[in-house]
């Protein structure tokens, strides 16, 4: 049986694993529709790195499993895709970079889980080079590995990063889900900006182990995909654990509103309305503003260059083939005829300056930056008593060339307190998607999902891509 690009859109795990279930068509006929997809759309979007070319075989024991009834539940079957900053055995994880050529030894230990559960890896996304931590001027959705990422809904335009295939490929079907990594805005600003679902988990729910680390106080991979069902499920296999998703409601949820007053106004305006849908379904809204965000930046930055070095330094001992140093790396990309291409590699030379983590002015930093990020949720969620906190994701997408204009900045606060946080699709600025992220409180990971699920059900804002050449 075919499966047609408007049914892998609108389709959910749960769906899909029902229809597997009865028979209507097998995990290698759904495998070979997502490859299609993937031959047909992505010369365009040059979302996906590499193509795993044991999917179908991954599919068919899938499909043994399943007619012995020993199938392991709804991930069983379903084809994902991974960034290419995720250890996979046998496919190369470059990080967008052509210095990690050698393919690691091993896969990632989230990996190993999503195999246990049955999910066939399809193979490996695009992303922003070095999660977009080379350069304070990289253009995101470049790799010198994958070339530039485009956003499906209009093809100038960038995708975001440094999640930006992962992203891509959802919103496009090249896969039912993808799994991205965020340390401050990786998956939750591409989901934006692409109009898909991404579900940034607070750190310690996925294993780093085999991820290749921006800071590994707070790196942690997540989902993205196109229904609020699937990142939920998606986001209980990585885990390891059975999903025991159940959606919320709105009815009564308190929502703080931090508007970035004066931001976008197209950005403004989405969230405008979301806030008049979320009061017509019996929300309690309350306009806040988060403190302490000069404080935060300030301090996180510097933090965050130092534990750079010293977390990518220990993983690239353990890859073979690969430089061992900060300097080893700024020497190949020196040397390289492509790495430097389209923008330089200052936050390297930055990072090959940092002292040991053991410095007191570090130290201090990094719990600067931490306790303000806590203080400035705290703070806000306790004082009116609030269940999530709502802001923009993103605003509309520019064109994807040059560096990245500023961004509202509201993931900061949830990524470096450790806080979970999630945008979903909730309108458009003409043809390009936007985003609104609701950022729950010390380990609400699961009612967070519950309440985006409700959002979802009486939003409906996610719209397939038009694929357009430019904006007319």
């Amino acid at each position: 049986m075919d499966l047609s690009a408007a049914e892998l859109d609108r389709a959910t795990i749960p769906l899909l694993a029902r229809r597997m279930a009865d028979g209507e068509f097998t995990s290698a006929a759904l495998t070979g529709a997502y490859l299609r997809r993937i031959t047909e759309v992505d010369p365009v979007l040059r979302a996906v790195l590499a193509v795993d070319p044991t999917a179908l075989s991954q599919a068919e024991e899938s499909d043994r499993r399943r007619a012995r009834g020993e199938s392991r539940g709804l991930m069983d079957g379903i084809p994902l895709l991974l960034k290419d900053n995720i250890d996979t055995s046998g496919l190369a994880t470059t990080a967008g970079s052509r210095a990690l050529s050698v393919p690691p030894r091993a896969d990632a230990e989230i990996v190993t889980r999503l195999r246990a559960a049955g999910a066939v890896v399809l193979g490996k996304t695009n992303m922003t080079e070095w999660g977009n931590f080379r350069s304070p001027w990289a253009t995101s959705g470049w790799s010198a590995v994958g070339g530039q990422t485009v956003n499906p809904h209009v093809l100038d335009r960038t995708p975001c990063g440094s999640s930006s295939g992962s992203a891509v490929a959802v919103a496009a079907s090249l896969a039912q889900v993808a799994v991205g990594t965020e340390t401050s805005g990786s998956i939750v600003s591409p989901a934006g900006h692409t109009g898909v679902v991404g579900f940034k988990p607070s750190p310690g729910r996925t294993s780093n182990a085999g991820i290749v680390p921006i800071t590994a106080l707070r790196d942690t991979a997540g989902p993205l995909a196109r229904h609020v069902v699937d990142a939920a499920i998606l986001q209980a296999a990585m885990e390891g654990a059975a999903c025991s998703f159940t959606p919320g409601t709105l009815r009564h949820a308190r929502v703080g509103v931090w508007r970035r007053a004066g931001f976008d106004a197209d950005a403004e305006r989405v969230v405008a309305s979301a806030v008049e849908l979320l009061r017509d379904h019996g929300a309690d809204l309350v306009e806040v503003e988060l403190p302490y965000q000069d404080v935060i930046h300030a301090a996180d930055r510097p933090a965050m260059v130092a534990e750079f070095r010293h977390d990518l330094e220990e993983y690239l001992r353990a890859r073979p083939g690969a430089p061992r140093t900060m300097r080893e790396l700024i020497e190949f990309n020196e040397s390289d005829p492509v790495e430097l291409g389209k923008f330089g590699q200052e936050l390297f030379h930055d990072a090959e300056k940092t002292r040991p983590l053991t410095d007191p002015a570090y130290l201090h930093q990094r719990r600067t930056a931490t306790e303000a990020a806590r203080r400035s949720l705290d703070e806000v969620i306790t004082t009116h008593r609030l269940d999530v906190v709502m802001a923009p994701t993103n605003r509309p997408a520019w064109r994807a060339r040059g560096s990245d204009p500023a961004g509202p900045r509201t993931a900061l606060p949830a990524a470096v307190a450790g806080y979970p946080n999630i945008s979903v699709p909730a309108g458009f600025a003409g043809p390009l998607p936007i985003g609104v992220s609701f950022t729950g409180g010390p380990g609400a990971d699961d009612a967070l999902l519950g309440f985006a699920a409700a959002f979802e059900s009486v939003s409906q804002a996610r719209r397939t891509p038009s694929y357009l050449p430019e904006i007319p």
